[in-house]
């Protein structure tokens, strides 16, 4: 069978990483990069990471209202996916490159396969729940990593092609948790902060790790109040590691804002960094969908700054730890209270730690066993 993958940001590659190898066991991949983050810190050094195969094509479109991103995208796609002519156009998740290469397979007649699908904020205000809904309606393999997703889909009258096959992201940090779980891993992040003009406190507990790049949260108005939640962080004693999206870092300065002390900002990190970072720390602070994921696997209290999340499930089995907190001072406060002593946070992460045990869900073995499935009844 003839894959067409198409990624473009960093959570793209992770779920990539993980797919990537099950399906080039018995398909032929060809992987364009759109370049939607594409640079050195946001993605290049995934590939070197994660063993990720260097994409067959590198587009290059990246920046732009959602429009022009769009738009290029699709002007770039539609010549590759006529000459590659795949049995199967294969996305991820929710962004512009999602929506992109949906619609060229679409318009070429080319079936969709959606990995992610049935992922619902119910918040059409939001770019990434407009992109998933489009996607879906014009999938014909629905990929779905929860049965709330499933159960989303038949909400919308989506049935045939619906398969509940787990979370590629999980399958991923399954692998790469046991080797992050030693504190040791840390030290050359604590000098790299060092390097950078911060000194933060990396033993385990004594931080939070935070991470912020949607759009919602990049106006001025959203930024002061981030500077407000991180101030109710810092005042609890935790430093705060940020790793900063460099389209965050743009939008804090041209507003103007300045981040509290104990905040050291710091670019993005890889995969394997992120995942120490996570484990070993107080808390999470982020709008991410994949780190809230990650956090709750790894049993890290994890504070979202969002109102709604698509991730139910995360909220659901978490035992508390998932909490969402917009971007609220209050509410950030009371849970930094929830956290505990501050004094008892070695002791709580070393438990933590100790009794790690990350199962894989088996997705990318089961999406590439349906995809071949069906190329061979077809």
């Amino acid at each position: 069978m003839r894959v067409l993958s198409v990624v473009g940001t960093r959570p793209q590659l992770i779920k990539a990483a993980a797919l990537s190898p099950a399906i080039r066991k018995t398909h032929h991949e060809t992987l364009v990069d759109t370049g939607q983050h594409w640079d050195d810190e946001l993605a290049g050094a995934f590939f070197r990471e994660l063993d990720l195969p260097r994409p067959d094509h590198i587009l290059g479109v990246g920046g732009g209202s959602h429009a022009e991103q769009t738009a290029g995208m699709l002007r770039a796609l539609e010549p590759i996916a006529r000459t590659v002519a795949p049995d199967a156009v294969l996305v991820y998740g929710d962004t512009n490159s999602t929506l992109a290469g949906a619609l060229v397979a679409a318009k070429l007649g080319l079936p969709v396969a959606h990995i992610e699908a049935g992922l619902r904020s119910h918040d059409r205000a939001m770019p990434e729940e407009v992109n998933r809904l489009v996607t879906d309606h014009l999938s014909r393999w629905l990929f779905a990593p929860t049965r709330t997703a499933v159960q989303n889909l038949a909400a919308e009258g989506m049935h045939d092609g619906v398969h509940l096959v787990g979370d590629l992201m999980r399958d991923l940090a399954a692998w790469i948790a046991p080797t992050v779980v030693d504190p040791a891993i840390l030290d050359p992040i604590g000098e790299r902060l060092r390097a950078a003009g911060a000194s933060v406190d990396l033993r385990g507990g004594r931080y939070v790790f935070a991470t912020v790049h949607r759009q919602a949260n990049r106006t001025p108005e959203a930024l002061a109040r981030l500077a407000s939640v991180l101030a109710e962080v810092t005042a609890g004693g935790l430093a705060v590691v940020f790793a900063v999206h460099p389209g965050t870092r743009t939008a804090l300065a041209d507003a103007g804002v300045a981040l509290p002390d104990g905040v050291a900002l710091v670019d993005p990190f890889g995969y394997r960094t992120s995942l120490a970072l996570q484990l070993h720390s107080a808390a999470v602070v982020t709008d991410s969908g994949g780190i809230q994921r990650e956090a709750n696997w790894l049993g890290v209290p994890c504070l979202v700054l969002r109102e709604r999340t698509e991730w139910v499930e995360a909220l659901a089995t978490a035992g508390g730890r998932v909490t969402l907190v917009g971007l609220d001072p209050d509410r950030t406060r009371d849970a930094i209270r929830g956290l505990g002593p501050l004094d008892d946070a070695a002791a709580r992460v070393r438990s933590r730690v100790e009794g790690l045990d990350l199962r894989p869900d088996g997705a990318a073995t089961a999406i590439a066993a349906i995809l071949g499935g069906d190329a061979t009844r077809g």
